[in-house]
């Protein structure tokens, strides 16, 4: 009796274990840039990349090059499509609502640094870091 009680606080406290791990997981958002690996895309994206960089393992960023089969059935699948500079998806999504209610599309370059000029975008680094900064609350 002793030893099944002892598997049974064993599986219980691995259970535990696993649920709460899993909990911390599913907490944590995703960020997934897709976009052409040459300037001026590279330069747009700096100040995202240099925020997301200070994150730690709080975010997980993954990176696709647009121009790679990977990028095109992404595009696809999140109902995009055409020729894109960049598209950043948190959690899966290219749109978003700000937290005054505006709608906001993470797609085509950002508004800020590194944009070339003339191009004005609808989102900015800032908007993603807000967005961010919530999924945490």
């Amino acid at each position: 009796m002793n030893l099944n009680r002892r598997r049974l606080l064993t599986a219980s406290a691995i259970a535990v274990t696993s649920l709460s791990t899993g909990m911390v997981w599913a907490a944590q958002p995703v960020v997934e840039i897709i976009a052409f690996a040459h300037p001026p895309v590279q330069s747009a994206l700096k100040p995202l990349r240099d925020w997301l960089a200070t994150q730690g393992k709080k975010i997980r960023v993954t990176e696709i090059d647009m121009e790679s089969p990977e990028a095109e059935k992404r595009l696809v699948a999140v109902g995009l499509k055409g020729h894109i500079p960049i598209v950043v998806l948190v959690d899966g999504k290219y749109k978003h609502t700000r937290q005054d209610g505006s709608a906001v599309e993470f797609v085509s370059f950002p508004n800020g640094p590194g944009t070339p000029a003339g191009v004005k975008g609808g989102w900015s680094t800032d908007d993603v870091q807000a967005l961010l900064k919530a999924h945490k609350s």
